[in-house]
């Protein structure tokens, strides 16, 4: 997984420039390589197998020796901990609401931390994306959940999460963004020049 490179990170900078112009929103995008480390995962679904398989093999076939059960099982546990650590088959082995979840709660973290709910009118606005859960969330702040409903954003976090799937997470990211500062401009036009937050593409490896 790449994450993306200093040009296509301006790129995202410069699309943040272009809509805050015509909207007082404050628009934060975050990208995150994954949620979590989920490093109990490979060591849960280890221990499980171990405990099982060898059973249900000396169920089987009458497996003579209780030792030789005992050393299969620390084996069995000992390359399943080592194999489930690669990146991909973790992933595989979490469930898709413990994924989801924990990159909700990243998410929010990553609202409270940026200041989003301390801008001037309570207008902040952040694009979250964690690639790893294919996860994308788009949250704001009262000031724009007051005109703007929660269901607008549905679609586009759809289409977004879609790119993300394909990997293609900079074209997502971009057409985010402009459809954002479309529905930004008419419920929330620019007032005044200011630029609370920065527009830079913020990235948690």
């Amino acid at each position: 997984m790449t994450l993306l490179t200093q040009d296509e990170q301006q790129q995202v900078a410069d699309a943040i420039d272009r809509i805050e112009r015509y909207t007082d929103a404050e628009v934060v995008t975050v990208l995150a390589a994954r949620a979590d480390d989920y490093h109990y995962i490979p060591l849960l679904w280890a221990s499980l197998v171990a405990l099982l398989l060898p059973g249900a093999v000396l169920v089987l076939t009458g497996w003579p020796s209780s030792g030789e059960l005992l050393l299969a099982q620390w084996l069995t546990f000992i390359v399943l901990a080592l194999l489930f650590r690669i990146p991909g088959l973790t992933t595989r082995l979490i469930p898709r609401s413990v994924r989801h979840w924990r990159a909700c709660n990243l998410a929010h973290r990553q609202f409270v931390q940026l200041g989003l709910h301390h801008t001037q009118g309570e207008t902040g606005v952040l694009i979250f994306v964690s690639e790893a859960e294919r996860y994308v969330e788009i949250m704001v702040d009262r000031g724009v959940s007051t005109r703007i409903d929660n269901s607008v954003w549905e679609q586009i976090i759809l289409d977004f999460t879609e790119q993300v799937r394909q990997g293609r997470t900079l074209e997502g990211f971009l057409v985010c963004i402009d459809a954002c500062g479309e529905k930004l401009r008419g419920a929330l036009p620019a007032t005044h020049e200011r630029n609370e937050l920065p527009n830079r593409l913020v990235i948690l490896p």
